[in-house]
């Protein structure tokens, strides 16, 4: 299980890294996108083998990968943006909409509403883990400022 673990992982840190290549990220930052796009994974495969459930694991990846990106745009000086979009590529479940529009294309109704509604939740699962990082981080921003402004 381990080794499969690691080939996943190994294989989600080449998504980042080559889609931070295909966004033409600074090759400085680079390695933050390796670093990010193997913790994602390393996160999913955690919580999917705690919960059971692709949607939880989902927004739990999204979660750590949103604080992740928080702290190394802080630490390496660059926008949010530019290390979270290729971070969350080896999330991004394209298996699944795959099989929604082979359904779809087959007229198999049953099939496209089933994966249809999965691709909704795991998207709508990655969509909030980030909003939610984010709105935290505005509303720490945001306190501190007050409290600065009120010491000074």
């Amino acid at each position: 299980m381990m080794g499969e673990w690691a080939l996943q992982v190994g294989m989600a840190l080449v998504g980042a890294v080559g889609f931070g290549l295909l966004f033409r990220v600074p090759a400085g930052k680079l390695a933050a996108i390796a670093v990010g796009g193997a913790l994602d994974w390393v996160a999913y495969l955690a919580a999917f083998a705690r919960y059971g459930d692709r949607v939880a694991a989902f927004f739990a990846a999204a979660l750590a990968t949103a604080v992740l990106a928080e702290v190394f745009a802080r630490v390496i000086k660059t926008p949010v943006i530019t290390l979270l979009v290729p971070m969350l590529v080896p999330l991004v479940p394209g298996g699944d909409l795959y099989y929604t529009t082979l359904a779809l294309v087959q007229g198999d109704m049953a099939a496209f509403a089933q994966y249809g509604g999965l691709v909704v939740r795991e998207a709508g699962a990655i969509s909030f883990g980030i909003i939610l990082v984010a709105c935290a981080v505005q509303t720490v921003r945001r306190a501190a400022a007050v409290i600065r402004q009120k010491r000074a």
